[in-house]
């Protein structure tokens, strides 16, 4: 499993964890799907993810960059490349 991979299982089951997710894991949680549109995350609901995951990857996630995080997916490439810098 990549670095990418398990970066996306860790953030599914922070959001599953943080938002209370029902009938779904980290496994069966598509990382492609609009957590916006398809999930009904809202501002406040990404905000408190976000917070999480500061503190889990010790990185920073600038509130413009909220509107871009809209997948698993999306979040997981955005820990890696805030990583690397």
């Amino acid at each position: 499993m990549t670095d990418i991979d398990q970066i996306i299982k860790r953030v599914a089951q922070i959001i599953i964890d943080e938002l209370k997710l029902e009938d779904v894991t980290p496994e069966t949680f598509a990382p492609d799907i609009d957590l916006v549109d398809e999930v009904g995350v809202d501002s406040m609901d990404l905000a408190t993810v976000a917070l999480v995951l500061q503190d889990e990857y010790d990185i920073r996630i600038d509130e413009d960059d909220y509107p871009q995080l809209t997948s698993v997916r999306k979040i997981a490439a955005y820990i890696c490349n805030a990583k690397s810098d």
